[in-house]
């Protein structure tokens, strides 16, 4: 009988021991995953050292976009190897990309594997992702101010620019919260191009601040067609007078315009409002003649323009190459090409006298690594971004304005400008307008809140517009009940429910890639079959009475 006691005590007590065993190992998977899932719960300060180590050898990697241009890329690469000359102790690896959305992809795949790269070209709405609580991006608020390393620091052996140097209003758009989690690399608006020649034709005197009340009305104006069933303003069989490019930057703009919700910065979605409701009625008015159509649905809108199809074009001003019967950039053959006169204008507004106009373009942040030496070595790179000779080099590529005052105020820069049109290459002229414009407009700039969520909520915002205009145009009705029914649909679509307000740059990450799902998978099932073994091999030395 005692026998069989102990036995049975000795039995609960391995029982609860093993209960234990499985709850621990629950309690290690749970917040594995949740560490992998979620976001940081405090910015950890970056400690910069207090010497570089220029006898140790580091190795960056380095990812920029670039749209297939062969300059770009070949002022990247004379970066990196001028870089190298005077760093010799530091080797960067570039990897290019076509598309920011695949660089925002990458680097959330390689956060669960810890394989980010060092220096990454990105957007402050992707970086407010990246940011988890494994303290991926480095904060770098000491690492611009630091009299050794800092920018335009002592110890510094390039002529890099001062933290006041960088245009304060593009320097702000970095900060995340309290803190800088980037530096501004090139900046862009939208800007709305004009095919002046068949609007003047048309019998109407362009401004110089463009309503939406002017764009819309001349519109559904150029719709008219002849007794052959071409359109009289071009003669042809196709006409879309007005295409957006970016939708979501239109539904953002509008909403600032109006001064109206969108969100804010702790994170709470606006968006789903009355006025939003409005806009997408008028737009899918415009939409169901035909007047208004997006880059989504119809193609790039510089093909139409330069085809002499399209009367408004709204793309960023980088895109200015792209657009205009003279642009050295074309996507399409020569001799569809029309000869017209080209304007550019800001974006339309609902009141000229307050305009306001999104702020975009790429920055750089840089990620954490144990060895602070190889942190820094990416800082003092990105530095060097950040000087004249790439700052002008790259901004004349294509219509980005340089982001410190040190490059635009170079008597090189200012020589760029004022050879505006000289040729219809190095100095086409809607081009070098299109970085006036924004040189003169940065003061009517603006950007949107910066949260985890705050990328999925900006492509929210640019499907309302989208779903509306195929909306009509497949003959669905568009009212109250259809738009109350779309504002459901992409709050779910893009899980615009599960974002939690107050949170900035800490939350949820969203599903994790496969291979962190596989493997968290395979480390929980192998605790449990460990655990059952114990027991099987614990209830087989209780039953023999070993």
């Amino acid at each position: 009988m005692n026998s069989e006691r102990n036995r049975h005590d000795s039995f609960g007590t391995i029982t609860k021991t093993i209960r234990r065993l499985f709850m621990t190992a629950a309690l290690a998977a749970s917040c594995f995953m949740l560490t992998a899932c979620h976001g940081s719960k405090e910015t950890v300060a970056f400690e910069v050292p207090e010497n570089f180590d220029e006898s140790k050898h580091y190795e960056i990697t380095f990812w920029a976009k670039n749209d297939t241009n062969k300059t770009q890329a070949a002022i990247y690469q004379k970066a990196i190897s001028d870089f190298e000359a005077i760093y010799p102790n530091i080797k960067v690896n570039m990897k290019l990309y076509t598309d920011y959305g695949k660089i925002y992809n990458d680097v959330i795949t390689n956060i669960s594997t810890q394989t980010t790269p060092n220096v990454c070209i990105t957007y402050p709405d992707h970086i407010a992702t990246y940011m988890t609580g494994s303290n991926v991006v480095v904060p770098l608020d000491d690492l611009l101010t630091d009299s050794s390393y800092g920018l335009g620091g002592s110890e510094i052996k390039f002529d890099a620019p001062t933290k006041e140097e960088i245009v304060p209003e593009f320097l702000s758009e970095c900060k995340i919260a309290d803190n800088y989690f980037a530096v501004p690399y090139m900046r862009s608006t939208e800007a709305l191009y004009i095919n002046k020649t068949y609007v003047e034709k048309m019998g109407y005197e362009i401004p110089d601040v463009v309503t939406w009340d002017f764009v819309w009305e001349v519109s559904e104006a150029a719709m008219e067609k002849d007794g052959s069933g071409n359109f009289k303003v071009n003669g042809q069989k196709i006409m879309i007078p007005f295409i957006y490019k970016s939708t979501d930057n239109m539904m953002i703009s509008m909403l600032k315009q109006l001064d109206a919700g969108y969100s804010d910065p702790s994170g709470n979605i606006l968006l789903f409002n009355d006025t939003t409701q409005d806009l997408l009625m008028e737009i899918s008015a415009h939409g169901k003649s035909g007047a208004f159509s997006t880059f989504k649905i119809s193609s790039y809108p510089g093909n139409f323009l330069n085809a002499g199809q399209c009367l408004f074009a709204i793309d960023s001003t980088a895109g200015a190459t792209w657009m205009g019967s003279k642009a050295p950039n074309l996507d399409i053959s020569a001799d569809k090409v029309v000869n017209f006169e080209t304007i550019i204008r800001p974006i339309p507004q609902f009141d000229v006298s307050n305009p306001k106009m999104i702020s975009q373009g790429p920055s750089i942040c840089i990620f954490n690594k144990e060895d602070s030496g190889e942190v820094l070595a990416s800082w003092i790179f990105t530095q060097y971004m950040l000087t004249n000779e790439v700052q002008t080099s790259y901004s004349m590529t294509e219509g980005y304005l340089p982001v410190t005052q040190k490059a635009l105020n170079s008597d090189f820069y200012k020589d760029y400008l004022s050879k505006e049109g000289q040729d219809d290459d190095t100095y086409y002229a809607t081009k070098i307008q299109a970085s006036k414009l924004l040189m003169e407009n940065t003061e009517n700039t603006f950007v949107t809140p910066v949260f985890n969520g705050s990328a999925s909520l900006r492509d929210a915002s640019g499907q309302l517009i989208e779903s509306v205009t195929k909306s009509v145009r497949r003959k669905q009705t568009v009212d109250d009940e259809y738009i109350e029914k779309l504002f459901n649909d992409t709050t779910s679509l893009y899980h615009l429910d599960q974002i939690t307000a107050g949170n900035t740059g800490s939350k949820d990450l969203g599903p994790l890639p496969s291979t962190s799902v596989t493997l968290l998978s395979c480390l929980i099932g192998a605790w449990i079959l460990i655990g059952a073994c114990y027991l099987y091999g614990f209830i087989k030395k209780v039953r023999n009475g070993k």
